[in-house]
């Protein structure tokens, strides 16, 4: 078992590598449907692998000027204290219930499914906004959209472990369209860091991580996002989303079944 764990976390590793997709919309459902973890497990091992991955991620894009702090802060202020309320609210309720671990199935279900219609629409989304700038935030209007999208995105990572990556980027491209591509990405991890640790902390409260799983994944999928970096240049992006969207309905419907 710890064997497929490892696979598995190369695989996980290489299409985030290739595609830029955060590995909860893939790592989560694939440890639920494939291995039987339970859900709540799954979720606070993937959030606990996330802030490490992540981590490295922030570190790189700082380095390199392309994250917006003003951005970070905006988003940490709805997204941390959404965070807290969550892991408050499964501690409440019982996360390792059978009627909740069903619950997050759903939820999970419903985040794959956002960052399918992230992957599908963002450019024309985009293409949208940019021919329509009379409606594009300003000022306190922008401020305040971007901490209830932060505030949405805490909810949604610490209940299902996804939406800090293509659904955070989503958001981010519609309320700041004058970003750049490496400025989006940059900024999208350095706010999931403080949220995923924040939530993998609410997880091991919880009792919900798995450290053993967790350092397989480790091992796994370090080599796995090094090559899938790489790799992804000789790939079409268009060939590679079509892909992964596929992957991700069918573990949708899989998971909902």
């Amino acid at each position: 078992m710890t064997l497929s764990f490892v696979v598995s976390g190369f695989a996980v590793g290489l299409l985030v590598g290739m595609t830029g997709v955060g590995g909860g919309s893939l790592m989560t459902p694939l440890l639920t449907l494939m291995f039987g973890v339970s859900p709540s497990i799954a979720v606070g091992t993937d959030l606990a692998f996330a802030s490490l991955t992540k981590g490295v991620g922030t570190f790189t894009h700082r380095m390199r000027g392309t994250v917006r702090w003003p951005i970070v802060r905006r988003l940490c202020i709805g997204a941390l204290p959404a965070a807290v309320l969550a892991s408050l609210a499964l501690k409440k309720f019982g996360v390792l219930d059978k009627e909740i671990g069903q619950l997050i199935r759903y939820v999970i279900a419903v985040s794959v499914m956002l960052t399918v219609v992230a992957l599908l629409f963002k450019r024309k989304m985009l293409a949208w906004i940019n021919a329509h700038p009379q409606y594009q935030l300003q000022g306190g209007a922008l401020t305040a959209a971007t901490i209830a999208s932060g505030a949405l995105l805490g909810t949604l990572v610490t209940i299902s472990s996804i939406g800090a990556g293509a659904i955070g980027a989503t958001l981010l491209v519609m309320l700041y369209p004058r970003l750049t591509a490496a400025e989006v990405a940059g900024t999208d991890i350095a706010y999931a860091v403080p949220l995923t640790a924040i939530a993998a902390v609410g997880h091991w409260w919880l009792g919900s991580i798995n450290w053993e799983l967790l350092l397989t994944l480790l091992v796994g999928s370090v080599p796995g996002i090094t090559l899938g970096a790489y790799a992804a240049r000789a790939v079409p992006e268009r060939v590679l989303r079509g892909l992964l969207a596929f992957t991700l309905v069918s573990v949708a419907a899989k998971l909902i079944s």
